[in-house]
């Protein structure tokens, strides 16, 4: 039995971001907007909510839990204080989600203006993981710290092609991929950029295949002498409430997400654009011993999931691919950049987890039982 395999009950997780504590958001913004800040003090109050945030997720039924991405300002700030060679390019606008922003300028305009961005060194979120961890009574290796893939981390200008780029991006990741297992607990990789590949409008369809392969092999390199079983993958289409219309299918990206040197890998599967999709594991088959982990609570909605469902949701992909191969997830994390107000109110992430517990319980009974 691999180590993210359930044994007797279906396990709950989530993706990682989860909505950041006012008293934290003041001193990020503070640290990351250049204003005066007291360092000691952001330390403190960091390891204290980090240590609130494990102990809820515990309360409300979670069992593979993290630090809520609390140090991170927000997930496309992550190189600048990890890798030397990267600069800010103010007029540089990444683009994510083309056809879909294109589409909805208005939406996205106010979407992103209301964002921030950053993220804090790697060893102080281990430390206080792992103590919070601790003091919630919860083994390492039901503890995880999500990582950017290299996919997500800026844009080349000095190597002579994209693969020698993210090569070279992939060997500097490995190290604090290294560093995290190290520690004893489970790595995660998030890649929403590869579905991204698939609705590129300027890319054909050879273009498409061989951008997804290159950003494969760069997350395999980054993951060289790592464990698979100690390693998550997770995807994803969108990190918000918006329309999500132009954005790609499961079928188009499971072929490369399963390449991934991952034990288990996490997507979207509880909101009305993908839920259909457990569909596609009438024929694809999961590796042997691999898990998979699909979304069945949305971070695209304030309502809670009832527990029925949830559980209904899990039933189908165990019955598809085996009971000890399927994990309870959320599609993506709730607070992918740090707010002040979140689209999925606080209160009702906890509700949510509350009610993914109580599902993968119900699901748990009809499948052990």
């Amino acid at each position: 039995m691999a180590l993210q395999q359930n044994t007797d009950h279906i396990q709950t997780t989530h993706i990682g971001s989860l909505p950041r504590p006012h008293n934290l958001l003041d001193l990020l913004k503070a640290k990351y907007s250049g204003q005066p800040y007291d360092e000691s003090k952001l330390n403190s109050v960091l390891a204290r909510e980090v240590a609130e945030c494990v102990r809820k997720q515990v309360e409300c039924g979670i069992e593979i839990v993290t630090d809520g991405e609390y140090s991170k300002p927000g997930f496309f700030t992550y190189i600048r204080e990890r890798l030397d060679g990267y600069e800010s390019r103010p007029n540089q606008k990444l683009t994510i989600f083309q056809q879909e922003v294109s589409a909805f300028p208005e939406y996205y305009a106010q979407y992103f203006k209301e964002r921030m961005m950053g993220e804090a060194k790697l060893q102080i979120d281990i430390a206080n993981v792992k103590a919070a961890a601790e003091a919630a009574g919860v083994p390492d290796h039901q503890v995880f710290l999500p990582a950017t893939a290299p996919s997500g981390v800026g844009i080349n200008e000095y190597y002579k092609s994209e693969e020698e780029y993210f090569q070279a991006l992939a060997a500097e990741l490995n190290k604090e991929y290294r560093a995290i297992v190290a520690a004893g607990i489970l790595v995660q990789v998030d890649d929403p950029f590869l579905p991204d590949i698939f609705v590129e409008p300027k890319l054909d369809e050879k273009q498409k295949k061989r951008k997804a392969e290159i950003y494969v092999d760069a997350t395999n390199t980054a993951l060289s002498g790592i464990p698979a079983d100690r390693v998550r993958f997770h995807t994803c289409y969108g990190i918000n409430e918006g329309p999500r219309i132009y954005e790609s299918n499961l079928s188009e990206i499971i072929e490369y997400v399963l390449k991934i040197n991952a034990g288990s890998f996490s997507f979207e599967a509880a909101n009305p654009r993908h839920e259909h999709e457990y569909h596609l594991f009438e024929r694809v088959k999961v590796p042997e011993g691999k898990v998979l982990c699909p979304g069945v609570v949305t971070h695209a909605s304030n309502i809670v999931e009832h527990p029925d469902l949830i559980a209904e949701r899990l039933i189908r992909f165990a019955h598809l691919v085996g009971r000890e191969n399927v994990m309870a997830g959320a599609d993506c994390g709730f607070s992918s950049q740090a707010l002040y107000k979140t689209e999925v109110h606080p209160t009702v992430v906890w509700e949510k987890f509350k009610a993914m517990r109580h599902g993968a319980d119900l699901a748990t009974k009809q499948l052990w039982n």
